[in-house]
C-alpha cells in the first residue's frame, strides 16, 4: 500500500503537467460507454500507459485513457475504459484510476457498468440505479496494509452507493421522461459468462442484475469518503433466462441503441447533482 501511495502521486504530477483542472466529479465508463468521454469539452488526454503503475485496458469498447475537461459546465476527470480482475489485474490496480480521480480532486463518482438483467422486468436497453451490491468475486481491494492516508481500517458500506444521489438521479430522470429502475448489482470475476444455476442463486440471494466489476471501485470511492452514483445498463437477459447464448457483440450492440437516452440522463446528472461537502485525501 505504501507503493500505491507513491504511485498516486507520481500520477498526480503527470497529470498536473498536462492539465491544471480539479474535476469535481469523476466518471468511470462501462463496456461500450465510453462514447461519452468524446462529449467532455477542452480535453486533455492521458493514457493509461504514462501513468505509473496503471494497468492497460484489453477489453474491446475501452479506450484506455483519462479524459479530463468539462462536461456539462462542471470540471471532471472520466475514465474511458476500466479494469477488471479477470484481465489479470490485481485489486489494488483495478481501483488505481478511482483512487488518483480523488486523489485529484473529485469528491463524487458517476460509476457505470453493462450487466445482464436477472429481475423479470429489466429488459436489454433498460437503466438501471444501483441501490446496493453483492460481492461475489472473491477479494476486496483493502485487503493488505491499510494506508490511512487513503481511508479508515473498515469503512461503512451501507450508504455505499448514495441515496442521496440516486433521489436526485430519480428526479432527473423523470423531468427528462426516462424511465429508470433500481436494484441490486451482483458481480462474479468473469471472464465467462455466469451459468444458468448462478443466475438462479443470484435470484434467491435477491440480485437484481449481474456483471464483473463495479464493485472494486465503488469499495476504493467509499473507502475515500466519497459518494457514489452507480448505473448499469441492461445489456442482456442473464444466462438461463434467454434462449439466446450470451455475447460481448450483444452488449456493445446494446450500448449502441440506448446512447442517445443514456447521454441525456449523465449529462443532466452531471450538470445538476449537488455533491454536498467536498472531502480531502
Amino acid at each position: 500500500m505504501t507503493e500505491l501511495l507513491e504511485e498516486l502521486d507520481a500520477c498526480v504530477e503527470v497529470v498536473r503537467k498536462q492539465s491544471p483542472l480539479t474535476p469535481e466529479l469523476g466518471l468511470v465508463l462501462g463496456s461500450g460507454l465510453g462514447f461519452l468521454a468524446d462529449q467532455v469539452t477542452d480535453p486533455v488526454f492521458v493514457g493509461y500507459g504514462d501513468l505509473p503503475g496503471f494497468p492497460v485496458s484489453t477489453v474491446p469498447g475501452h479506450a484506455g485513457r483519462l479524459v479530463l475537461g468539462d462536461l456539462a459546465g462542471r470540471p471532471v476527470a472520466v475514465m474511458q475504459g476500466r479494469f477488471h480482475y479477470y484481465e489479470g489485474y490485481p485489486m489494488d490496480r483495478i481501483t488505481i484510476g478511482v483512487r488518483l480521480m480523488g486523489r485529484l480532486g473529485a469528491g463524487a463518482f458517476v460509476i457505470t457498468n453493462a450487466a445482464g438483467g436477472i429481475r423479470a422486468d429489466l429488459q436489454p436497453g433498460d437503466l438501471m440505479l444501483i441501490r446496493d451490491h453483492i460481492n461475489l468475486m472473491g477479494s476486496n481491494p483493502l485487503i493488505g496494509r491499510n494506508p490511512d492516508d487513503l481511508g479508515p481500517r473498515f469503512p461503512d458500506m451501507s450508504d455505499a452507493y448514495s441515496a442521496a444521489l440516486r433521489t436526485q438521479a430519480r428526479a432527473v430522470a423523470a423531468r427528462l421522461g426516462i424511465l429508470i429502475k433500481e436494484g441490486v448489482y451482483a458481480a462474479f470475476t468473469g471472464p465467462s459468462y455466469e451459468t444458468p444455476a448462478e443466475i438462479r442463486l443470484l435470484n434467491i440471494l435477491g440480485a437484481d442484475a449481474v456483471g464483473m466489476s463495479t464493485i472494486p471501485e465503488v469499495i476504493a470511492a467509499t473507502h475515500m469518503g466519497r459518494m457514489v452514483l452507480g448505473i448499469s445498463c441492461i445489456s442482456n437477459l442473464a444466462a438461463g433466462i434467454s434462449p439466446e447464448p450470451l455475447s460481448h457483440a450483444e452488449v456493445t450492440e446494446t450500448a449502441e441503441r440506448v446512447r442517445e437516452v443514456f447521454s441525456r440522463l449523465v449529462l443532466a446528472l452531471v450538470g445538476e447533482l449537488r455533491l454536498g461537502d467536498r472531502v480531502d485525501g
